[in-house]
């Protein structure tokens, strides 16, 4: 039988394809990308999953007021980034795929992916945002962003335990096992306990994406 060892390694490497659903919904507003520079060398380019280092200005496109700069507040440090888990807007997530290191962007974002008709601190309702972005560097992400989204069956950005029931299951079938509803349930009660870690009984994309040293 598989071991919970196996299980935990395979949870963390599975390399799955896309769940893509069709059918029913409108297409989604996209970001508007200007490449500003690009370098001349690119040897790896921005996915899903990947850590971004980079700097970062927002403007209103209303009045080209500047909400936030990277270089002009705080220490004035690039920041991190986890592409694919709406860590931030997700107007960032789509504009930011496919990225070269030392590439410079402008994204124009509509409010549908920026701050929706409820705006957020010096961002006023609906408003339509412009981002200039430098991308410094990518790192691999801990874990890979299409792992949670083939496990997260309805879509909803979380993995109940029936999900990552239904995971272990498809897991023991693949290998030759018989699936065991009650190891699966210790397996899956040893997951959560790892995993959810404020303990509302789900696994957010952000709890899966950074890894637990115990896995």
């Amino acid at each position: 039988m598989l071991s919970t060892k196996m299980i935990r390694f395979s949870f963390c490497l599975i390399v799955p394809t896309f769940l893509f659903v069709t059918g029913g919904k409108l297409p989604e507003p996209e970001v508007n990308i200007e490449v500003i520079h690009k370098p001349l060398m690119c040897l790896r380019k921005s996915k899903y999953g990947d850590m971004l280092l980079l700097h970062y200005d927002g403007y209103l496109e209303s009045n080209g007021t500047m909400f936030h700069s990277s270089r002009k507040e705080g220490d004035g440090n690039p920041v991190w980034f986890t592409l694919g888990i709406r860590e931030a807007i997700k107007g960032w997530d789509k504009g930011l795929q496919n990225m070269c290191a030392g590439e410079r962007r402008k994204l124009t974002i509509p409010p549908s992916l920026a701050y929706g008709s409820e705006g957020k601190g010096k961002i006023p309702p609906s408003s339509t945002l412009i981002f200039d972005i430098e991308l410094m560097e990518i790192r691999n992400g801990p874990r890979s962003h299409e792992s949670f989204r083939d496990m997260d069956l309805n879509d909803d950005w979380k993995l109940s335990k029936q999900e990552v029931k239904e995971y272990l299951k498809k897991e023991f079938e693949k290998h030759g096992y018989s699936p065991n509803d009650t190891h699966n349930e210790l397996m899956v009660d040893d997951i959560f306990k790892n995993e959810d870690e404020d303990e509302d009984g789900f696994i957010s994309a952000r709890e899966f994406t950074y890894q637990h040293d115990e896995l």
